[in-house]
């Protein structure tokens, strides 16, 4: 298998090309951009471009969407049915459990919703799986971004659909380097408190402009960090970490 992988400098959002081997048929997964490479890419290799799909609407994945619709015209772009309408260059929908041929490659497209209602992971020749802004290296998506859901749908999508693949799966996520699911298991701390190995956070905090209780204070992709916070009700939140602070002891 090919895998291209480009990442833009700003959002630090990557697109992908994959194919089964030189001079065969291939995929673009999200074009947040630059496209450019990939589409050098495709005429360096040889490689006929079948499909585009995109894991979710957010622009910041498909910002050079018209670029690559302009090269290749005639080729579909799909994206879960529930976001068909937030993004006026695509031409079709991939519902979940539905599998995309291209060649020699079988892409299986995985109903991963939290960060948004219709996320999608794509799933390449079972060992390969692409999770757009659920799962990251070191860290999770967030549910505070434009068309969320829950942190609940959040949690499972990781817990119970991407972390049950095989432990040597790698994972190519919407934003920064790879991982695999056997390293995320391993060293997410959200994940390992999600799996009971290290303890919650007890400390109160504001988390946007709101009481509640921080229970990780993790870091993300980009250098930063993600909040988990649970509030006075006990729901729980993934939530910027630039929106928490520390509350003030009154000792």
């Amino acid at each position: 298998m090919l895998i291209e992988r480009v990442m833009s400098d700003g959002w630090l959002s990557n697109a992908y090309v994959v194919a089964d081997e030189p001079g065969a048929s291939a995929v673009m997964i999200d074009a947040g951009g630059p496209v450019a490479p990939l589409l050098a890419f495709l005429r360096r290799e040889q490689l006929t471009l079948t499909h585009v799909l995109l894991t979710h609407h957010h622009h910041d994945h498909v910002a050079e969407l018209d670029a690559v619709r302009e090269a290749f015209p005639d080729v579909p772009v799909l994206i879960h049915p529930l976001e068909r309408e937030l993004v006026p260059g695509a031409t079709g929908t991939l519902s979940p459990g539905e599998t995309v041929r291209s060649g020699g490659l079988s892409i299986v497209a995985i109903h991963t919703p939290g960060h948004t209602a219709g996320m999608l992971s794509l799933l390449v020749g079972g060992t390969d799986v692409f999770t757009g802004d659920t799962l990251f290296k070191g860290s999770v998506g967030g549910v505070r971004a434009p068309g969320h859901t829950t942190y609940s749908d959040l949690r499972s999508s990781i817990m119970d659909t991407l972390l049950k693949l095989p432990p040597a799966t790698r994972i190519h996520p919407g934003h920064t380097e790879p991982t695999t699911v056997a390293e995320e298991l391993e060293h997410n701390r959200f994940v390992r408190i999600w799996r009971g190995v290290d303890p919650e956070g007890s400390e109160p905090c504001t988390a946007m402009g709101e009481p509640a209780t921080l229970i990780l204070l993790g870091d993300d992709y980009d250098g930063g960090h993600k909040a988990w916070v649970r509030w006075p009700d006990g729901s729980d939140d993934i939530v910027p970490g630039s929106q928490v602070t520390a509350t003030p002891s009154t000792d």
